[in-house]
């Protein structure tokens, strides 16, 4: 059996935070502003993820109101969604996903964040694949004011 799961994820941008995308820190001189490190792609992918596992959203496991994740980092959300996938007797098979920004320019650290999200879900980083758009000047995003993600999750039992 297959199964597929969507995620997304939005964080307005602010100066002198560090931007985490994918597991690592891009150089930049904004970043998200959130209660975990604020990783817009790993998030839209642990939603993806859990969406795909029939386990929920990010929300209900790392509840933005628990101050036990203020700060954390969002690879730790990937780990946990993969042990419930694993649970389930299922096995991630491929993820894609779209990151949406003005700038910086992500694929350069592309390569990094595939090896780094496909450590974390215990996968292989060719069954990680990663896009990045911009938003042509249009709302938040395009006027550089926020980032968002989608994420799409496959798994097989």
């Amino acid at each position: 059996m297959t199964r597929s799961g969507i995620g997304y994820d939005l964080h307005r941008l602010a100066e002198g935070r560090p931007l985490v995308l994918g597991g690592i820190t891009v150089p930049f001189e904004k970043g998200p502003v959130g209660h975990s490190d604020g990783d817009v792609l790993a998030h839209a992918i642990c939603d993806a993820l859990l969406g795909a596992a029939g386990a929920g959203d990010i929300g209900t496991h790392f509840p933005d109101t628990d101050p036990k994740w203020r700060g954390a980092a969002s690879l730790r959300f990937l780990e946990h969604a993969r042990l419930l996938v694993d649970q389930r007797g299922l096995k991630i098979s491929h993820i894609d996903a779209v990151v949406i920004c003005e700038r910086p320019r992500l694929g350069p650290h592309f390569p990094a964040m595939r090896e780094t999200l496909a450590r974390a879900l215990g996968i292989a980083a060719d069954a990680v694949h990663l896009k990045a758009k911009t938003n042509e000047g249009v709302d938040a995003v395009g006027r550089g004011e926020a980032i968002a993600a989608y994420a799409i999750a496959t798994l097989e039992s």
